[in-house]
């Protein structure tokens, strides 16, 4: 995820420069925290450098948010990926903690990837959608989160494919049967898009048993991923759909391997987006500032992603010293309650203990030095 961080500095720093006008209307959709005399001020030879939020304490916090996007069907701003990327300049190390979106935040059960869309409710918008964010990640992580990075399934794949794909190695296949073939309730008489009749029905019964109604399902015409969505064994480079595909699918694995297949993703889009070859080309280079400034928004300012990329240019590629994913096996630092996702009840992961505490701990470790 600092990759994409890095990338976008690269991109944007480039803007000081012979593409100063570009970058200048870009950074405006980009950035929530926007201030480009600032960021060029520090830039100039004799002014002070200013330091990260972070830096000098030895620890860079970023938390990578995805979601399908404003004004997308199916809860746009519905946060489904929530990753921390924890940065050690002094080190040149990172690691990252991705956390599940059923996690819930307080005692009623609301969780965490509503956080952002009501806190973009009332007039807030992103920045709002930002502090909300910001607060329950802190009080989560027990870390203070010093930058939000926020991208849509549109960016995602626009990214991965100016880049030229990424490349993954599995030793099995990978297949997901179900979630992109799914049936719905068919919407061909209100414009909808599930009209491919499956020949199954939606039976609603009394509490006697007695059928009171049954709708006709449907697939859905234009079935994403294909309908059923496979990887092959061994070496495989993914395009921006498939790679959005893989990072998605979760029906017959678990939100838990989700979450670990979209850190594969990340480091293999650092690896390809940080090569000599891509950082040397134009074109793709222009397609990522594009890409950047219609799907992507931080709370950065331009001087800081400048920043970023200064430290990757003294410092080189950072080294991944830890990765975890937040999940409910039996050693996990997460539960199910008892009755979660059953008869109509939402499914809700909680921590441990019912509090922080182990989180704090897990985050805690996750920064001491690895030999």
């Amino acid at each position: 995820m600092k990759k994409i961080v890095i990338l976008a500095v690269f991109v944007i720093s480039i803007g000081l420069g012979v593409f100063l006008w570009k970058t200048g209307v870009i950074m405006n959709k980009v950035s929530t925290n926007i201030n480009v005399l600032g960021s060029i001020a520090q830039n100039l030879p004799l002014k002070n450098k200013k330091v990260l939020k972070g830096e000098e304490e030895g620890r860079i916090n970023v938390a990578l948010l995805g979601m399908r996007g404003r004004g997308v069907d199916g809860g746009g701003l519905l946060t489904d990926t929530i990753i921390i990327a924890s940065y050690f300049p002094q080190r040149n190390e990172m690691t990252m903690v991705s956390i599940p979106r059923d996690l819930a935040i307080n005692a009623q059960g609301e969780r965490i990837n509503k956080v952002y869309y009501d806190g973009t409710q009332n007039g807030g918008g992103d920045k709002g959608g930002f502090e909300a964010m910001r607060k329950v990640l802190s009080e989560v992580t027990g870390q203070p989160i010093h930058y939000i990075v926020r991208i849509n399934f549109k960016g995602f794949e626009q990214m991965i494919d100016a880049v030229g794909g990424v490349t993954i190695t599995r030793d099995t296949p990978f297949i997901e049967p179900l979630q992109f073939h799914e049936k719905r309730v068919c919407d061909g008489d209100k414009g909808g898009v599930f009209t491919v009749p499956s020949g199954d029905y939606d039976i609603k019964r009394n509490k006697k048993g007695r059928i009171v109604a049954q709708y006709p399902l449907c697939y859905n015409k234009t079935e994403e991923c294909g309908g059923v969505f496979r990887v092959p064994a061994g070496t495989t480079v993914l395009d921006g759909e498939k790679a959005l595909c893989y990072a998605r699918a979760r029906v017959t694995s678990s939100d838990f391997d989700r979450a670990r297949r979209q850190q594969e993703i990340i480091n293999a889009f650092q690896e390809k987006a940080l090569s000599v070859g891509t950082l040397t080309d134009f074109s793709k280079i222009n397609a990522l500032l594009n890409a950047l400034g219609d799907n992507v928004q931080t709370d950065m300012q331009l001087w800081e992603m400048q920043r970023f990329f200064d430290l990757y240019k003294e410092n080189g590629f950072p080294r991944l010293v830890d990765q975890r994913v937040l999940d409910n096996a039996e050693d996990g630092l997460l539960y199910a309650p008892k009755g979660a996702g059953e008869n109509g009840a939402p499914y809700i992961l909680r921590p441990r203990g019912d509090n922080y505490e182990r989180i704090h701990e897990l985050f805690a470790e996750i920064a001491k030095e690895k030999e």
